[in-house]
This record gives structure tokens, C-alpha cells and sequence, in this order.
């Protein structure tokens, strides 16, 4: 399950779904079920799942899901078993058709849940500073210490062993053993997205969480965003400096280094190893390899592969970037 938090309004009859982005022509599917709306990666024959690039063909050539929203020029991609619901925006359709499957997913006010720590069971077991607020559906492993005024809101898993710092706040997220959040971080809240529209822009739901596995530090004030329609994870022994922003959907790898004032815009993935210096940014929907450098102040705007030095903006390889400033 892609939230273990979410609850799921549906199964819901295709004619309703398509009846929300507006598809009149239904008479052919008004009988078939649909119990997810998922990622191409992740559905089932029993989902609804959404396909708006061609970066994304092969995935799409894959995919098990029983429908695709998706653009005619891009349904020759699908394979013959998913049926294609054309539409002029895919990103547009499927977040109403999200809605309607998690309509808790598009507001993240605050927590009516939280109480003080010292009202809950976890006062005997957790270290704790003063102010700690603790909401509904939280889990927290032995030896963990928690700082002033922290707020674990409703929906968060945290392993054993795990030092939570002051001044944060947390939902929607699963963190592993050994974990050091540092003071100031938020984690867990939606991502940046929306549709611009001039009298009123359009939210998008995020129905993912974050993952932070084994051994990870996040430092001060920095920033994760829980998934859209996928998570956001970190992987195991990947350090975070001061102030770096991970946005929605984004993939880190394992044993990664990232200085402070890193950003990541949507959907990018990290490979194993990667180190990126201070203030570099990464644009969205990329794939950067294993083992890859990524120089301070860089601004990255294209896939990386494996074993790559990069600097500069846009990003090129050290060699030309060394020989274009002699």
C-alpha cells in the first residue's frame, strides 16, 4: 500500500470517475471497479493510474493498472490491457479523480489529535524536553529522545534509537533505526503542488508518505515533502546538511552527502554515493546515477550518469567546466 496512513474512500464504478474529468462516453465501462488510483510502477489491474510524458514510456509499456489517464499522442505507449481514458490534462484529471479517493489528502491543517506527551503511554518510554505534543496513529521504538517543543502529529512511525530534535514537526512519515532529525525540520507536510488558475489555484493531493531509513541525520531546518502519488525516501546513511529542501516524490540513495542550501525540485532520483556541494539545485523528474559529484552552487537540469563530476550552470562535466573559465 502506497499510504499506510490514508484512508481510502473507494472502490469506486469507472462511469463516476469519468463523470469527474468530464468523459460522457462510458457505455463500454460503467460496470468495471476501480480501487486505487497509483503510479505506473505500482498499480494493479484493480487501479487507475496516470501517464503525461514520454520519459515515462517504459514504465507505461509495463504497467498492470486496468486504466491510464493519459494524452492520445502518448497512449501507443500502453499495453493493449489498459484501457486509456484521453483527456487534454492528465495531471489536472487525475488529481480530481485522487481527491475523490483520498479526500483528507488535499488539506494538511494542524493536528486535533496531539496531546502533551506526558498524557500518553510514551512518557515511560521516550526521553523528552518540555512542550512535546504527540497525535493519533504514532509509534515510537526504544531509547529515543524527543526536544522541546517538537510536535509528532498524527500518522508517524519512528524506530529505535532515534534522537528527534527540538522545534520540529513530523506526519505522514515512517523513520527507521538510528535517525538524528535536527532542530527545526519539517517532515511529512504536502508538497508544492498545484495547478495555477486566476481565480483560485487548484491543490493536488499527496497520498504518499516519507521514508527515512537506517542511519540517516537530517539537519536543521530543513525541509521533506511527503509524496504525491509515490513516496519520498531517503536511503539508508545519507546525511542532510542545514536547510536543504527535498520536494515531493524525490528518491535519495543510499550513503549520499548533501551540503546545506541543496534543493530538489519534484520526482528526481538519487543513486548510491552521490555528493552534492552547498546551494546546488536539481530540477525535476532527473535520474542521477551512482557515484556521482555535483559541485557547490551547480544547477542541474539533466539526467547525470554514473561515476560523473559535474559544476557549474547548467551543470557540464569538471573537465569542460575547468576549460571553459581558463
Amino acid at each position: 500500500m502506497l499510504n499506510p496512513f490514508f484512508k481510502n474512500a473507494g472502490p469506486f464504478k469507472i462511469e463516476k470517475l469519468l463523470n469527474i474529468v468530464g468523459i460522457k462516453n462510458i457505455d463500454n465501462f460503467k460496470s468495471d471497479k476501480i480501487f486505487n488510483v497509483t503510479d505506473l510502477k505500482n498499480a494493479t489491474k484493480k487501479d487507475l493510474t496516470f501517464f503525461h510524458s514520454k520519459r515515462y514510456s517504459l514504465l507505461a509499456s509495463q504497467t498492470k493498472a486496468s486504466y491510464c489517464v493519459t494524452l492520445s499522442s502518448l497512449s501507443k505507449f500502453l499495453p493493449d490491457s489498459c484501457k486509456k481514458i484521453i483527456v487534454d490534462n492528465v495531471l489536472l484529471d487525475i488529481a480530481k479523480i485522487t481527491k475523490e479517493f483520498y479526500p483528507d489528502s488535499v488539506v494538511d491543517d494542524f493536528d486535533e489529535s496531539v496531546k502533551d506527551i506526558s498524557k500518553t503511554t510514551f512518557r515511560k518510554k521516550v526521553k523528552f524536553g518540555k512542550n512535546i505534543l504527540i497525535g493519533k496513529n504514532v509509534k515510537i521504538g526504544k531509547n529515543c529522545s524527543i526536544g522541546h517543543n517538537t510536535i509528532i502529529e498524527q500518522n508517524v512511525e519512528i524506530g529505535s534509537n532515534c534522537s528527534i530534535g527540538s522545534n520540529v514537526i513530523i506526519r505522514d512519515t515512517i523513520i527507521k533505526d538510528n535517525v538524528s532529525i535536527l532542530d527545526g525540520c519539517v517532515i511529512g507536510k504536502k508538497g508544492f503542488g498545484f495547478f495555477p488558475n486566476n481565480e483560485r489555484n487548484i491543490r493536488y493531493p499527496h497520498i504518499g508518505i516519507v521514508i527515512i531509513n537506517e542511519y540517516c541525520e537530517i539537519g536543521c531546518g530543513s525541509t521533506i515533502d511527503r509524496g504525491s502519488l509515490s513516496n519520498t525516501i531517503i536511503g539508508k546513511n545519507t546525511y542532510l546538511d542545514n536547510q536543504v529542501h527535498i520536494a515531493h516524490n524525490n528518491k535519495i540513495g543510499n550513503n549520499c552527502i548533501i551540503a546545506g542550501q541543496v534543493g530538489f525540485a519534484g520526482s528526481s532520483s538519487l543513486g548510491n554515493n552521490v555528493m552534492i556541494g552547498g546551494q546546488a539545485g536539481v530540477s525535476g523528474h532527473l535520474k542521477i546515477g551512482n557515484n556521482v559529484q555535483i559541485g557547490g552552487g551547480s544547477g542541474v537540469i539533466n539526467d547525470i550518469p554514473d561515476n560523473t563530476k559535474v559544476m557549474g550552470y547548467p551543470a557540464k562535466s569538471l573537465r569542460e567546466f575547468i576549460k571553459d573559465k581558463r
